[in-house]
């Protein structure tokens, strides 16, 4: 008998539905007290690989990307807020709000998995550029999540001037999107089964349930 479900979700830290999906599917595994049975990867996927340093501003760039008017824009935004709020997290809105580039980031996740700290630094970063005002792609900023987490800045950072780290994210995104992720969140069940989107609480139930019976 497999112990656990290993469970990949494949996400940017700039995805505002990831973070939903994820908190719906936190609290599935929290109803179903099945916490010690379920062993989460995150997994690299960039919403905006040529994101410039200086990043864009979120209504400019959701605009020139996805064609969205700006009331079209401000009704989603408050459609996340309000799922954000059933689940605990906090969307903070602003019009200054900037796009940033992730890549710097999705290093560090890979160095922070290494050492156990994955989740808690996936969830800093994210709760650092939608709740607290943050630009992810700053290098103080990153050192201050990655202290906040306990781990070494130092070595962490130093994986951000390393040709070999960077190569081993791109090479990941890689390979989730030649299986076929166009989209995230993406959630992929021991490599078998996936659901795309952030899915009802019931929805994640019913698929650990099943992956658990046959187990």
């Amino acid at each position: 008998m497999a112990d656990k479900i290993k469970l990949d979700i494949v996400s940017d830290v700039v995805c505002p539905w990831c973070t939903i999906g994820y908190k719906r599917l936190q609290k599935a595994i929290s109803e179903l007290g099945i916490e010690d049975r379920v062993e989460i990867e995150w997994q690299p996927f960039e919403l905006n690989p040529q994101m410039p340093a200086e990043g864009e501003n979120v209504i400019e760039h959701i605009a020139n990307k996805y064609g969205s008017t700006i009331e079209q824009q401000r009704e989603s935004q408050q459609r996340m807020i309000e799922a954000g709020e059933e689940l605990g997290f906090t969307f903070d809105y602003f019009d200054e709000m900037r796009m940033a580039n992730t890549r710097e980031a999705h290093v560090l996740l890979d160095y922070a998995r290494e050492n156990g700290k994955q989740t808690e630094l996936k969830m800093r970063f994210v709760t650092a550029f939608f709740s607290e005002r943050k630009d992810v792609s700053d290098r103080e900023v990153l050192a201050q999540e990655l202290k906040a987490v306990g781990l070494n800045v130092e070595k962490g950072m130093a994986r951000l001037d390393d040709d070999t780290a960077l190569y081993e994210v791109t090479s990941k995104e890689q390979y989730w999107q030649g299986l076929g992720v166009s989209s995230v969140p993406t959630f992929v069940f021991d490599k078998k089964s996936a659901l795309t989107g952030a899915q009802p609480v019931h929805v994640f139930k019913e698929v650990l349930t099943e992956m658990l019976q046959e187990a």
